[in-house]
């Protein structure tokens, strides 16, 4: 199971530059708004897409999804971790406690989607 991070910790790494964050939904709710900084990979993807968007098998990242109901963030840090990656987390909840706080998203395409 996949070690979890709170909003408020999250919130810190990303605004220090301290995190990858990646978002495991489809391309179409990425473009729709993210966490800033976030960057695309469908958790259905993780294994193609990851030695290339994610080089750095040692580096901080945090997955997450839509909320707590979703499930693809825990599949994709698991996935990483499976692959070899040592310092994943999930972002259990998501886009919505993001939003319910107040904390704005950014909009952009998706890349390699």
């Amino acid at each position: 199971m996949a070690r979890t991070i709170e909003r408020d910790e999250l919130e810190k790494a990303i605004n220090a530059g301290a995190v990858t964050v990646v978002e495991t939904l489809r391309a179409a709710h990425f473009a729709d708004g993210h966490l800033p900084g976030a960057i695309h990979i469908h958790f259905e993807a993780i294994a193609e897409q990851a030695p290339s968007l994610l080089p750095d098998k040692d580096a901080a990242i945090v997955t997450y999804c839509s909320n707590t109901a979703c499930r693809n963030s825990e599949a994709a840090a698991n996935q990483l971790t499976a692959i070899g990656y040592t310092n994943v987390r999930k972002y259990a909840q998501g886009k919505q406690d993001w939003q319910e706080a107040g904390l704005a998203l950014e909009t952009s395409q998706a890349v390699g989607s």
